[in-house]
């Protein structure tokens, strides 16, 4: 263990690895090529070990083997959190900005005296110094900040880093919980999951998103005729979703779902900074908006402004007239 490592909190959904585990690791990949440290990944959970082959591109993974650990819960998270990071004492912990960072993080700041950064974008190293652009006000304000104090507890945004395709040949301590654990006053009961029969958005390679320049829900099943022609589905804005016209498992945003796909094409989005928070890691993005300061334009690829409904139906008929010749 040494000062200038960068410790991680691997995350689990459903026995799965989270996305923003791969994401985590690879910002503390670059992260301790400027401190000179190593990557420490800690997975909690009596099934961690089997998730370490995925996080081979750390140096170290700890896989803390405890029964209480099996589901999330609050205080045993942080228990055996406050107990591995003073033990380790590294440069920095990066938490996922989720719903288990956002319970852990400042309860475990609070117990290490240590400072929690919220909203993290981007960080760099520049001497004894972490530099961090934090998103703050709900992404309307980015925030420069200097931190020297150690270890400092990094709440990193989704979409933040592009998983790493480094691999290597991590070593694997799996290790009984250092600290003895019991149910806390908050426990978990059950997973209740979205009703079946909608499409997963998160799992799509080309995504149609709609906002209010779709301008009536007349003119959705156009959008949705185009997004079936390009081989993907409909998303939305909150807008749309509050006003109905899609159901909350097609939403976009930070109060929503965190996409990913080969293609996102945004209709008359306006972009704010809660859309941008779900959508600005798509590989390819394009916008179409009237007003040319929309700020879905600062994270689109390209971009045309126009009148959303003077596209749709051309563009429909051109890529079927396409598939007909093929």
């Amino acid at each position: 263990m040494s000062a200038q490592d960068i410790l991680v909190l691997a995350e689990t959904n459903q026995e799965a690895l989270a996305d923003i585990s791969l994401e985590l690791l690879a910002g503390a990949r670059q992260l301790a090529g400027g401190t000179g440290g190593q990557v420490v990944a800690v997975l909690l959970g009596p099934d961690g070990a089997k998730h370490a082959d995925a996080l081979s591109a750390a140096d170290r993974i700890l896989v803390i083997d405890d029964l209480q650990l099996a589901a999330f819960s609050p205080e045993p998270y942080l228990a055996v959190l406050e107990s591995v990071v003073s033990s380790e004492g590294p440069r920095a912990v990066l938490i996922g900005s989720t719903t288990i960072g956002l319970d852990v993080a400042p309860a475990l700041g609070a117990r290490l005296d240590a400072p929690v950064l919220s909203g993290c974008q981007q960080i760099v190293v520049e001497g004894d110094t972490l530099k961090v652009t934090s998103a703050i006000c709900g992404g309307k304000i980015l925030a420069d900040v200097e931190v020297k104090g150690s270890p400092a507890i990094l709440l990193v945004l989704p979409g933040s880093f592009r998983p790493t395709e480094e691999t290597g040949a991590a070593q694997v301590e799996t290790l009984p919980s250092p600290v003895a654990l019991k149910p806390g006053a908050v426990t978990f009961e059950e997973l209740i999951l979205p009703e079946a029969g909608d499409v997963d958005i998160t799992q799509q390679d080309v995504l149609v998103a709609v906002g209010r320049g779709i301008q009536q829900e007349g003119n959705m099943e156009a959008a949705e005729e185009l997004a079936h022609a390009l081989g993907g589905e409909l998303a939305a804005s909150r807008p749309i979703v509050d006003q109905d016209w899609l159901p909350t498992t097609r939403q976009v945003g930070k109060s929503g779902m965190i996409v990913k796909p080969k293609f996102y094409l945004a209709l008359g989005v306006s972009g704010a900074p809660e859309h941008q928070e779900g959508m600005s890691s798509s590989d390819l993005i394009i916008a179409v908006n009237t007003d040319p300061a929309a700020p879905i334009f600062e994270v689109a690829h390209y971009g045309v402004e126009m009148d959303l409904m003077d596209l749709v139906e051309p563009l429909t008929e051109a890529i079927n007239a396409r598939k007909g010749e093929a």
